[in-house]
């Protein structure tokens, strides 16, 4: 951060306030002026941090009042599946994940119903949390037919992440995608560290790779920090 131009550390520096929740949404951050005297710069290149995250919609401004954290979420298309770590390295943020759980379990009947197998067959499980510079957006909630991906529970999942291997392994093919508003049970908060009560978005999704059922997942978002988005062209 020290060899890169003024303005960019300035730039820095506020976003990491605002990733990090320090700022959160609706926080007043230091003036033009304040700024410029903290870095020891002109206002004008003060202003040209500021404005570069008005731009990509972190900060916002109100006349005559100041400059605010907006509530700015991330967004993921409806319609496609994408590596979520690839989406936030493309914002220019940092991606991490932590494995809760990776094991072989028995299908319970729900589970056995949308993955296509018989109660009590063994599929393969993982429970992962992704961080979007180290702010939990994604809790995932995974089963795999090991028939069709024997090697899904040998993976490391904190150096790819299971879209990432089964895109490689079982070429997509085919994906089923419904969406509502809940809200979490406890232990879903905690891990997206969210406050009791707050809603969620939970994703369910299922995946072919030509005409074989390869994995159903459940993909959990905080309310507040996540959208899904779709486009469709209308003739």
């Amino acid at each position: 951060m020290a060899s890169a131009p003024r303005y960019q550390q300035i730039k820095e520096y506020l976003d990491q306030k605002i990733q990090s929740r320090e700022w959160p949404p609706g926080y007043k951050i230091p003036t033009e002026i304040e700024l410029s005297e903290q870095f020891e710069v002109s206002r004008m290149t003060a202003n040209k941090a500021i404005k570069e995250l008005v731009n990509e919609g972190f900060l916002e401004r109100t006349p005559r009042l100041g400059t605010f954290v907006c509530n700015k979420k991330a967004e993921s298309p409806l319609m496609e599946i994408r590596n979520i770590a690839t989406e936030v390295k493309s914002r220019g943020h940092q991606y991490s994940s932590k494995v809760i759980t990776q094991q072989q379990v028995k299908a319970r009947d729900e589970i056995a119903l949308r993955l296509g197998v018989r109660h009590d067959t063994t599929v393969y499980f993982t429970q992962i949390v992704h961080y979007e510079n180290k702010v939990p957006i994604q809790l995932e909630e995974r089963w795999v037919n090991p028939h069709f991906a024997p090697d899904y529970i040998q993976q490391d999942f904190t150096t790819q992440t299971p879209n990432e291997y089964l895109m490689q392994t079982c070429p997509l093919s085919d994906i089923e995608h419904t969406v509502e508003a809940i809200l979490p049970p406890s232990h879903i908060s905690e891990l997206l560290e969210m406050a009791v009560e707050s809603p969620c978005l939970l994703l369910n999704r299922r995946t072919w790779s030509n005409t074989n059922l390869i994995s159903t997942a459940l993909l959990y978002h905080p309310g507040d920090k996540y959208k899904l988005s779709s486009r469709t062209r209308v003739i």
